[in-house]
């Protein structure tokens, strides 16, 4: 992916400029090329385009001029050479764990993940031959133990989801480079506003765009960022022959949604940062998780590799499960979803959904209780929000 003549400004500007490929009608507002093929002048022309020759397009499953443009402004935002965008941020995480891998390699992985990574890393692998090894994230000793000689990707999420845990990418990509494995973050809770992977260390970031880069709930989208060889030796091939292709139009919404990233996130920040300091000492709350308070238990990891904290907010209910819903079904404005990173407050209960597959001493050990609430920020107002949540408490 060359270098484009925008990469000289800040995100912000990049956000909105990036990636651009007018047709010859000149428009605005980045084109939809809702096709699935393309056509050739000559017989050689096409051949020069099978061959890799010719630069141009082949086929929408895996090269699209709407899905490039989305590509490019994700590359030049995330500060890596090259992206590739996917149907999904599970298609995106598996692709990027599976793609390079061969049965006999060996995977290690926090266990402190969404449950869907989880099961890929700990039920999807080892079916084709691929060990894995579940490790506290926290416990970098732990992380060198269990690197072998077959280790060839480590994997995690930071903040993680639900509990917010902030991991030290750069400790763990050093771990990682020791052993001659690749680092593979999960920057979702992040996002690209607040924290860059690749500068910390880590050799490919994942997205789910579905969450705060539509950030409006209207579509699915994932993407995966690394080096320019990664992508060509090991995801290119891949994602042509196995289709996990995202849709133009659904690329094309996430790049108007790019547009307005940095406003939406840093305003659900400084809500949620009010949103915690008004929960931190409210008595129905037994404990609450915000990275950009100093309470948090990793305040010196974040101070360190984060910009800002998060849109996301974890507390627990005193009381249990049956406390938990009681508050989840008094909110008026924060709905009850599994997704995240909306416009529209969102309020999980992370032990019966998101998390609910796993067996009840794991979600324990994760620190889910079942009085634990996951809170996604959106851009209401946060003095609606903090009276909406004081009120629902109450109910506890």
């Amino acid at each position: 992916m060359s270098k484009s003549p925008t990469a000289k400004y800040h995100p912000e500007t990049r956000l909105v400029h990036s990636g651009i490929l007018r047709s010859q009608f000149a428009e605005t507002s980045e084109a939809l090329f809702l096709t699935q093929g393309y056509v050739y002048d000559t017989a050689e022309l096409c051949e020069a385009r099978f061959k890799g020759e010719d630069p141009g397009f082949i086929y929408s499953r895996y090269s699209n001029p709407t899905v490039s443009m989305f590509e490019q402004r994700m590359a030049e935002l995330e500060g890596a050479e090259a992206a590739r965008a996917t149907a999904t941020g599970m298609a995106a995480v598996t692709t990027a764990m599976l793609a390079p891998l061969k049965a006999g390699d060996h995977v290690v992985a926090s266990k402190q993940l969404f449950g869907s990574c989880r099961y890929v890393v700990e039920d999807l692998l080892p079916r084709y031959g691929i060990q894995s090894t579940l490790v506290d994230g926290l416990d970098l000793d732990q992380w060198r133990k269990a690197m072998r000689p077959n280790t060839k990707t480590c994997f995690l999420e930071s903040p993680t989801n639900p509990t917010l845990d902030v991991l030290d990418i750069g400790a763990i990509a050093e771990i990682a480079h020791q052993a001659g494995a690749r680092l593979v973050v999960d920057n979702v809770f992040a996002t690209p506003i607040w924290q860059s992977p690749l500068a910390l260390g880590a050799d490919v970031v994942v997205y789910s765009a579905t969450k705060h880069i539509d950030g409006q709930g209207r579509t699915l989208g994932g993407v995966i960022l690394s080096s320019n060889a990664f992508v060509q030796e090991h995801l290119q091939t891949f994602l042509r022959q196995t289709g996990p292709s995202i849709s133009p139009f659904n690329a094309w919404v996430l790049l108007k949604g790019l547009e307005t990233l940095g406003v939406r996130v840093r305003q659900q920040t400084e809500s949620a940062a009010a949103i915690a300091e008004a929960l931190a000492s409210h008595p129905k709350i037994s404990r609450l998780i915000y990275p950009g308070r100093s309470d948090h238990p990793q305040a010196a990891t974040v101070k360190k590799q984060m910009r800002a904290g998060s849109t996301l907010i974890g507390f627990e209910v005193k009381g249990g499960k049956a406390a938990a819903f009681r508050v989840l079904n008094a909110l008026k404005l924060a709905r009850i979803s599994n997704n995240l990173g909306d416009a529209k407050s969102l309020v999980t209960h992370p032990a019966t959904t998101t998390h609910q597959r796993l067996a009840p001493e794991v979600r324990a050990e994760l620190g889910i209780g079942e009085g634990f609430i996951r809170y996604s920020t959106g851009l209401e107002h946060k003095d609606d929000l903090i009276e909406d949540l004081t009120a629902a408490l109450e109910t506890a």
